[in-house]
């Protein structure tokens, strides 16, 4: 996932994870980060679906509008994988913060993330991390992935959810 257990310098977010974090009650398991920076684009987003997430206490957003020119590599990604402004932002935004990570829950996004060499996190990854980083216990988590069908707009595969559910209870 493109991380260690020290955790990145800074992240870079997509809506999704901001979005869905919060409606998990667990957008405060970004606070460990140096920076979370939202792009303008996603911040507009945010303020549009859930604006509270954007005001949350104990985490620090730092609003960023990108000032590196699209690459001619990006552009061509950015057409080929369909990618939103937000998306599109937040990967100009990541490559001018090596080695950042960005954090989205769009599948577009991360392959496109993935030729550009950066390293990715999704909500889930984020939740997970959470019990290494000892931000909440495995049993929290567990209730936390369990409930994201009825508590979080996020869209993800049954048979994905129980999978990582399933690893997470087999973990030590």
């Amino acid at each position: 996932m493109g991380t260690t257990d020290q955790g990145p310098p800074l992240v870079v977010c997509d809506a999704g994870p901001l979005i869905h974090l919060d409606e998990l009650d667990a957008l405060d398991l970004l606070a460990d980060f140096a920076e979370v920076m939202v792009p303008d684009a996603v911040w507009r987003e945010v303020e549009r679906h859930r604006p509270e997430a954007l005001s949350h206490p104990g985490v620090t957003l730092q609003r960023i509008t990108p000032i590196m020119p699209v690459t001619p590599e990006l552009g061509a990604l950015a057409q080929v994988f369909s990618l939103h402004t937000g998306e599109w932002e937040a990967l100009r935004v990541a490559l001018e913060h090596r080695p950042g990570l960005l954090l989205t829950d769009d599948t577009a996004a991360r392959l496109a993330a993935g030729n550009l060499r950066i390293g990715t996190h999704g909500t889930i990854g984020i939740l997970v991390r959470a019990i290494r980083r000892r931000q909440r216990t495995k049993g929290e988590i567990l209730a936390t992935l369990r409930s994201i069908p009825t508590r979080s707009s996020l869209h993800l595969k049954r048979s994905l959810l129980e999978s990582v559910i399933s690893k997470v209870e087999n973990s030590s």
